[in-house]
């Protein structure tokens, strides 16, 4: 099978590289440009660990045709920090212990900020039902959520200029 260059933008950018056609965007991230947030579960679309933001909306990489992603900006947990910043939810989880052994954080991390962006202010019932399809085998939940919700406050109280970037 022949390889084609694909160009995606990633965190904001250009990243052009060839890989076969009906490559999945997990396998192009993890080994085309060496994202490895993002992490191989199930590869059927049931666990979330693969969870990217594609036009800021969740997805599941593994499901995901390299090809169908040209031109649409993908953000993955490498992009999240502003330097040596880390954004309000990865904060969250460190301070709220809501990690363990770490392989569902990356997309439970994702599949908030997706929800974040779309409702800036949710309920508990909110973040539970965002991180459904996210499935995680150490912490319960109860953290996670937690700190979900804390980074939802800290946001809300940051300045909208600041706001708008994040």
């Amino acid at each position: 099978m022949s390889s084609t260059v694909v160009t995606l933008n990633v965190n904001g950018e250009s990243r052009e590289f060839l890989c076969r056609p009906g490559t999945t965007l997990l396998d192009a991230l993890r080994e085309n440009l060496a994202l490895n947030a993002a992490k191989k579960g199930c590869a059927q679309g049931s666990c979330g660990t693969c969870t990217v933001l594609i036009d800021g909306r969740a997805v599941f990489s593994c499901l995901v045709p390299v090809e169908t992603v040209f031109g649409r900006p993908v953000e993955t947990l490498e992009g999240l920090a502003a330097g040596n910043t880390l954004h309000p939810l990865q904060e969250a989880f460190i301070e709220g212990f809501a990690t363990q052994c770490g392989f569902c954080t990356s997309g439970m991390i994702l599949a908030a900020k997706a929800l974040l962006r779309a409702n800036p202010d949710p309920t508990r019932d909110d973040v539970v039902r965002a991180i459904s399809g996210n499935v995680c085998r150490c912490t319960g939940y109860e953290a996670i959520v937690d700190a979900i919700l804390t980074a939802a406050a800290r946001l809300q109280k940051a300045t909208p200029r600041k706001r708008a970037a994040e």
